[in-house]
C-alpha cells in the first residue's frame, strides 16, 4: 500500500504539488493522471525517493521513505518510459543483467517467470535489436517483475506502442492481480480497461476516483 500524507514539493518559488493526500490500497491499479507539468513525474520522483520530500510523508507498506533507511526500496519496482537495453544482447542475456544488478547471481526459475508472464519466453534467445517496440516493453516489464516486488510503478507503459503491442501490454497489467500499481498514462480506453481508480492531478492538488466516477465526471477532451 502506498499512503501519502501532505506531500508538498516545489522548485524555487513554484509549488508542482501542494499537500498531496492520497492512499493506494493494495491490489488497486491506480492511473495517475494529468495534463503534461501538471506534477506527475514529482509525484513519481517523490515516490521512489529521487527527490527528497520538502513537506509532508510517504509510506510504502507502512515503511516511510527515507535516504535513511532504504528498507522500503525491496517492496518497489519502478518501469520508466524510457529505458535502456542492450541490442546485441538477447532477452535472457538482458534480463539477467539487470537481475544480477538486484541479486550477486541470478535466480534462473524467476528469469523464466518473468519472461512467461510477458510471453517472451519463446524469444529469449533473440537479440533485442530485433525486437518490436512492444516487445521491448515486455521485456522492460519482465525486468520489473524479476523483482517480485508488490508494488509496481509503472511510467507510460505502452508510449509509442501500436495497438497490438498495447494489447499486449494491457493484457500482462491484467493477469498482475496479486500486485498494487500505480500507472501513469493518458490514454483513456486503457484506464478504462485496466484500472480500478484515477489519482487525478491538476494544479499541484491531487484528487482520487473509482474509474468509472472519474470517466463520468471529467471530460479531458484533447487530454
Amino acid at each position: 500500500m502506498i499512503q501519502v500524507t501532505d506531500l508538498s514539493q516545489s522548485f524555487g518559488k513554484k509549488k508542482v504539488l501542494d499537500a498531496v493526500t492520497i492512499e493506494i490500497g493494495q491490489h488497486e491499479i491506480c492511473a495517475l493522471v494529468g495534463r503534461n507539468g501538471a506534477g506527475k513525474s514529482t509525484f513519481i520522483n517523490s515516490l521512489l525517493g529521487l527527490l527528497p520530500v520538502n513537506q509532508g510523508r510517504i509510506t510504502i507498506n507502512s515503511r516511510q521513505v527515507t535516504k535513511k533507511y532504504a528498507d522500503w526500496k525491496k517492496l518497489i519496482a519502478y518501469l520508466p518510459e524510457k529505458f535502456m537495453l542492450y541490442p546485441m544482447l538477447t532477452g535472457i542475456e538482458n534480463i539477467t543483467f539487470f537481475a544480477e544488478a538486484v541479486d550477486k547471481k541470478a535466480v534462473p526459475e524467476r528469469i523464466e517467470r518473468a519472461l512467461r508472464s510477458v510471453s517472451l519466453w519463446d524469444d529469449r534467445d533473440v537479440q533485442v535489436k530485433k525486437y518490436s517496440k512492444g516487445m521491448l516493453q515486455r521485456l522492460g516489464l519482465a525486468i520489473t517483475l524479476y523483482q517480485e516486488s508488490s508494488i509496481l510503478i509503472l511510467d507510460e507503459p505502452t508510449s509509442g506502442i501500436d495497438p497490438m503491442g498495447r494489447k499486449e501490454i494491457l493484457e500482462v497489467l491484467k493477469s498482475l492481480d496479486d500486485k498494487t500499481i500505480l500507472l501513469s498514462s493518458h490514454h483513456l480506453d486503457e484506464i478504462r480497461q485496466v484500472c480500478t481508480h484515477v489519482a487525478y492531478l491538476e494544479d499541484g492538488k491531487m484528487a482520487k476516483y473509482k474509474v468509472e466516477d472519474f470517466l463520468k465526471t471529467h471530460d479531458l477532451g484533447g487530454f
